[in-house]
């Protein structure tokens, strides 16, 4: 058993209303049968009457951005789909929204757990399980910067073999609080992967990595659209320690 399975998650679903609107879509991620996602509906949606993500400094502007897929948790999804599986590897999947890859990983019999600090990704990921027969899974909050303090469910606490994340690069962090939390869980000769869509904050983080240590490898993804999904341009930065 997980150290961490105190954040265990089953097929349970919540009978509980929602004060906001969802859709479901199959998702087609290269190497592992689709997957049915629900997410929020739109860009629209907020439910916080008890300022439970507000405590956690998700204001209402960025409250539905858990709930939605991005074009860069696909790639980061068709990567490790790839990746052969390693049943002693531990994986950990920071910032993971609705976890796409997470249940790529799943699915695929890998060790993973799935992380976020916005208080309903574990009901969210809980439900896909469900839509998706899968077996349980270890989800635990996950929160790094001011408001790391705050969270009352059960955190992050061990050390894993593979950090991975997709577009959370979205702040400056001029303290380095994401790469230190990164320090804080990865085993030493570990890796860690992580896509970005060409935001700006690149050269901070690529900085705070260095600091601890990290080298890195970067390849451009620059992907033609289809018929079925859009173009993506972004990187896909691989940080590792000797």
């Amino acid at each position: 058993m997980p150290a961490d399975a105190a954040g265990l998650l089953g097929n349970l679903a919540s009978d509980a209303p929602l004060g906001f609107l969802t859709k479901q879509e199959s998702i087609a991620i290269q190497g592992v049968p689709n997957l049915l996602i629900r997410s929020l509906l739109d860009k629209q949606q907020f439910y916080d009457p008890e300022d439970a993500a507000l405590d956690l400094g998700i204001s209402s502007a960025f409250w539905s951005l858990f709930g939605l897929l991005w074009p860069s948790g696909s790639r980061l999804a068709e990567r490790l789909a790839l990746r052969p599986i390693n049943p002693s590897e531990r994986i950990l999947e920071i910032g993971c929204g609705l976890a796409l890859s997470s249940l790529v990983g799943h699915r695929r019999g890998a060790n993973i757990t799935a992380s976020d600090c916005h208080p309903l990704a574990g009901e969210f990921l809980r439900e896909n399980l469900r839509l998706n027969e899968l077996s349980p899974m270890d989800y635990l909050h996950g929160h790094w910067g001011q408001h790391a303090a705050q969270q009352k469910d059960p955190t992050v606490s061990s050390k894993f073999d593979l950090i991975i994340g997709s577009d959370i690069l979205y702040e400056r962090d001029e303290q380095g609080d994401l790469a230190h939390y990164i320090n804080d869980h990865i085993e030493d000769h570990a890796e860690v992967w992580v896509v970005d869509p060409n935001r700006g904050n690149r050269a901070h983080f690529h900085r705070n990595m260095a600091a601890q240590g990290f080298s890195l490898s970067e390849e451009t993804l620059d992907i033609s659209a289809t018929h079925n999904e859009a173009a993506y341009k972004g990187r896909m930065l691989t940080y590792s320690r000797d």
